[in-house]
């Protein structure tokens, strides 16, 4: 039951604040940034990264490049994926 009394509130998103789950998906303006701002993005792309980026390059019958920073990679995957209508 609901902190007010009310059964049949749903209570389950009670007390999340700004981190709720917005409908498009995301969690709130400070969570969505372009990956060249991202701090880390010029270190080399994850194994998940990499992993995905050859599966979707695969797919796309387009050429995997593996040498590419986590900033460029996650360019790369909104390419494919877009490309790829995913």
């Amino acid at each position: 039951m609901a902190r007010d009394g009310d059964p049949n509130r749903d209570a389950r998103n009670e007390g999340a604040g700004d981190n709720a789950p917005r409908p498009e998906g995301g969690f709130g303006d400070n969570t969505v940034k372009d990956p060249t701002e991202w701090k880390s993005g010029d270190e080399p792309m994850t194994g998940a990264q990499r992993s995905y980026l050859k599966t979707l390059s695969d797919e796309a019958k387009e050429p995997f490049t593996g040498e590419l920073s986590k900033a460029e990679a996650s360019k790369r995957i909104d390419e494919l994926r877009e490309r790829l209508g995913r």
